[in-house]
């Protein structure tokens, strides 16, 4: 039997192969570039081509990629050929420097949002070399960053690189005030959980609302959905686990640390959670997962379903994203420690990341808003819109106690003075995990709930990063001009709770009290995207990112742009295909089930002429008025659509689909979900929920 430890990394480019492959004096250059982010000059980037060529062609690949994430929230690729020509009509395989670090796709055609004219077509991939080349369907994935030729950034990746510059230039100051002289760089590092369905394939294929949508537009709750809640962690099913057993395999073999896979809380969901990687490399894996996922899924005859929210009624799917910052002498900075010295460190940076959350509350929504995380936000399976931060109770005490100078604990008499008294020893998991709260310490890591299931992670810690880098700075500012750093540490600190303690809140997310509680603190409740999303040019929001030169005041534009044209482009395409099915399917098929009825009326009636009050008759009654608020929402919804071609103003017309679009989409749903209780199952004209969630 083959090992994991045999294959895992088998299809990467990875350090052991590069330093089994280059010269001593290559391998340390590039081994350079990788950790201080200098650039290769040409004669290196020649010799790491023609090794990475070499390796590729070794392991059947024939062409190679710049392999980018544009602004689709997708991954994008164009595959070139190592082949070249040769003398006498021969060919041979050719790989340059050039080619590894520099590509140039056309941008035209991916979503700008106004940085580019749809006629200034050049656009350039940049090699990320800290991010490992690797092999995909015989094809040398190389990944890279994708700008346009003015230098600004088209994709998710350029802005995260640029955000973990920024925290790693503020947490270093930082540091330097406590002595850490040793400490060089500072990396963020993220594990995304992965929640996702599986269909099967067949059933799939039957219902154009998840062929043109991902998700369900229609649909009845089936008699059992998850109330016995014995779905969530049970025996994984035998086409399931062969599927998962596959995906873990492909995932090894690319070097994606996957490791626990489980049934989730709805039928047919499941999660898979790999093991703690550096952001942008973790970023990478994330969106190889979600791939290869649906690609292995449709060998298995399954769908892979990444949608947030793909059926009413039961859980959607999110994407936990657990952050930390390490060092690279291998010390976690939100580990608690056990002297004063570390103490006094952690509670810094905790009281860092506090701020940092009430402050821009506002961008971490943003970074999570989509049409499809709207339905899922707030129902009782993913955290409100309301952001806030849980942290438990011993370490809320601790808080309490520092900003009232009082002793902690029954034992514990003396003042709390940062750095001079030994604080507690925080042990891990001092305290119940929080699954409402949208922002939660979980030991020695912060999981940010809120994300959904197909959405890029990038976007996420770019503005985590960004927010935290800021406040390390005005700390960094105040303390090094400090006369009496203990003094000031103490004081900061003190300072930073009471200012910023509003968005600490351990209790039940869901509880409507809560949100009244929230609304009383002044916690924003941003519980749309276009709502969301208007917030993201405000000044501050503006200063913050181009101050730490993560985005350009034209980039953050752009992005309004894209974000709301997307959000405006997926409610049409949902509104769309509900007038298609409503009129092409629902609607024929419940008049041919109303004729059944009304033929089996009459013909009751010519055996007796009295029976009046039949099963019939009362089902045809409420089959045409619920079939009447079918054709009228479908005829209002049209007209709503047929509206929205008429805004300019991607606001307006944003706010159009929420408010009217929107609304008349679920008048129509729920008439048609009221249909199909009433009309017989073999005249229904799709697949139904329990087919779904119970056909695999």
């Amino acid at each position: 039997m083959k090992l994991v430890s045999d294959y895992f990394g088998c299809m990467v480019f990875n350090d052991e192969v590069m330093k089994a492959r280059l010269d001593p004096e290559t391998y340390e250059s590039l081994k350079r570039t990788i950790k201080h982010g200098r650039s290769l000059n040409l004669s290196v980037a020649n010799a790491v081509a023609n090794a990475m060529k070499d390796w590729a062609i070794e392991q059947g690949a024939t062409h190679y990629t710049h392999w980018f994430q544009p602004m689709t929230g997708i991954t994008a690729e164009k595959h070139d050929g190592f082949i070249a020509p040769a003398e006498n009509g021969k060919a041979i395989m050719k790989f340059s420097g050039k080619e590894l670090v520099c590509g140039e796709p056309d941008a035209s055609s991916f979503p700008s949002g106004g940085l580019r004219a749809t006629f200034e077509a050049r656009g350039y991939t940049a090699w990320d070399a800290t991010s490992y080349a690797f092999i995909k369907d015989d094809v040398l994935c190389i990944p890279t960053a994708f700008c346009s030729y003015g230098g600004e950034a088209l994709d998710k990746k350029t802005p995260l690189l640029r955000s973990m510059e920024a925290i790693n230039r503020q947490v270093l100051r930082v540091l330097k005030l406590f002595g850490n002289e040793d400490v060089t760089s500072v990396k963020t590092t993220v594990g995304a959980e992965q929640e996702y369905f599986l269909v099967d394939k067949d059933t799939f294929a039957k219902r154009k609302d998840l062929l043109y949508t991902g998700r369900t537009l229609f649909g009845a709750k089936p008699p059992k959905g998850q109330e016995l809640e014995d779905h969530y962690f049970g025996v994984i099913k035998p086409r399931v686990q062969a599927f998962m057993k596959e995906l873990d395999e492909e995932l090894w073999r690319l070097g994606v640390f996957a490791k626990t896979e489980h049934n989730e809380a709805a039928p047919s969901q499941h999660e898979l959670a790999p093991v703690f990687d550096t952001t942008n490399i973790a970023a990478d894996h994330n969106q190889l997962t979600m791939e290869i996922m649906q690609k292995l899924a449709k060998k298995h005859n399954l769908v892979c379903l990444l949608h947030e929210k793909p059926f009413e009624g039961v859980n959607g799917s999110g994407k936990h994203n657990n952050w930390s910052i390490s060092t690279n002498t291998g010390v976690n900075l939100l580990e608690p420690g056990e002297t004063p010295f570390e103490n006094a460190q952690f509670l810094l940076f905790l009281t860092a990341i506090i701020k940092a959350v009430d402050e821009y509350q506002d961008l971490l929504r943003i970074s999570v808003a989509s049409a499809g995380n709207d339905h899922r936000l707030g129902a009782h399976e993913a955290p409100p819109a309301v952001v806030s931060m849980f942290l438990g109770t011993e370490l809320t005490e601790i808080l309490e106690a520092i900003e009232g100078d009082t002793g902690y604990g029954a034992k514990e008499k003396e003042l709390l003075r940062i750095g001079v008294h030994t604080l507690p020893k925080f042990p891990k998991d001092t305290t119940d995990r929080n699954r409402t709260s949208p922002f939660a310490f979980t030991g020695n890591k912060f999981e940010f709930r809120m994300l959904g299931s197909s959405a890029s992670i990038s976007d996420a810690n770019t503005v985590l990063n960004t927010a935290v880098a800021e406040v390390l700075k005005q700390f960094a500012d105040e303390l090094e001009s400090a006369e009496n750093f203990q003094a000031a540490l103490h004081d900061l600190i003190k300072r930073t709770i009471t200012a910023h303690k509003r968005v600490i809140f351990n209790g039940n997310g869901y509880d409507e009290a809560w949100l009244k509680e929230a609304k009383k603190r002044g916690l924003s409740n941003l519980q749309t995207t276009p709502d969301a999303l208007r917030r993201f040019t405000d000044e501050k929001n503006i200063a913050l990112f181009t101050s730490h030169k993560v985005y350009t005041e034209r980039e953050i534009r752009s992005r309004y742009d894209i974000l709301m044209e997307s959000y405006c482009k997926l409610l049409h395409i949902e509104g769309r295909t509900m007038v298609d099915m409503a009129m092409k399917d629902i609607l024929p098929a419940v008049s041919k089930y109303s004729k059944q009825l009304c033929d089996t009326v009459l013909s009751k009636r010519a055996v007796c002429e009295t029976l009046d009050h039949t099963y019939e008759r009362e089902v045809i009654e409420e089959i045409s008025e619920r079939a009447k608020g079918v054709y009228e929402s479908t005829k209002l919804l049209s007209e709503a659509l047929e509206k929205a071609a008429k805004i300019n103003d991607v606001t307006k017309l944003a706010f159009h689909y929420k408010n009217k679009v929107l609304s008349t989409m679920r008048e129509l749903r729920k008439n048609a979900d009221a249909l199909e209780t009433l009309v017989a199952a073999e005249y229904w004209p799709f697949p139904t929920y329990g087919e779904l969630l119970f056909g695999v």
